[in-house]
């Protein structure tokens, strides 16, 4: 489903260029449930980043379903998350202005669904994740574990085939944090592909194996 081949990436500022990725090659077959784990700064995110199509990278190859994607327009690199990729973040990154109901419902208006499809879907998935009884609550008024909930309804409302997790439980006691890895692990028995870094050993354990980073390599 996806190969990386020698990317190489780095950021560039006022100290000059930092090496983020060196010579990163990763082959994750359809179905797969992948930890990355490593030391803060050694590159996890990085690739999280530019598997979701958020970074551009120096060098290398990006291949998805044996499609090139690294040298997509913008505006088709757009369409492809919103068709193929999932987000689930730390910080939940809902938008406070909107109810629980239009944070999930969101990526499917941006992909042109349909307002039948959307109430379908979204309503489904609240229900299923037990938030339909805070379907019109703002994000500020749920607890963590429940935000955390909404961020992963609105990551696989789309059905995406590829789920991108950075520190899903990073916000989350312990009692939370085993709802959200359940939750991930339904989604990945149910088909998706799912790529979680993590600095938990305990929530790695949820995954089919484990890649380890240090200093922008893969071990």
């Amino acid at each position: 489903m996806i190969e990386l081949k020698n990317i190489y990436k780095s950021y560039y500022g006022n100290n000059g260029q930092t090496p983020a990725l060196t010579d990163v090659s990763l082959t994750v077959d359809a179905g797969d449930f992948v930890a990355v784990m490593g030391p803060s700064g050694c590159g996890k995110s990085t690739l999280l980043n530019v598997l979701g199509l958020l970074d551009d990278v120096d060098s290398g190859q990006y291949w998805f379903n044996q499609n090139e994607l690294m040298h997509l327009s913008e505006s088709r690199k757009d369409a492809f998350r919103q068709t193929h990729i999932g987000f689930v973040f730390q910080g939940f990154n809902l938008i406070d202005e909107l109810s629980i109901y239009e944070n999930v419902e969101l990526p499917l208006v941006y992909a042109g669904v349909g307002s039948a499809e959307r109430r379908t879907r979204t309503e489904g998935l609240l229900e299923q994740l037990s938030l339909m009884h805070r379907r019109h609550y703002r994000p500020t008024q749920l607890s963590g574990g429940q935000q955390q909930r909404a961020a992963i309804a609105r990551a696989v409302v789309t059905k995406p085939s590829l789920i991108l997790a950075d520190e899903p439980t990073g916000n989350l006691d312990s009692t939370n944090g085993d709802t959200v890895m359940r939750l991930l692990t339904d989604l990945n028995e149910g088909g998706a592909t799912i790529i979680m870094v993590t600095h938990s050993d305990y929530d790695a354990l949820y995954a089919h194996r484990v890649v380890r980073m240090i200093d922008g390599h893969i071990l």
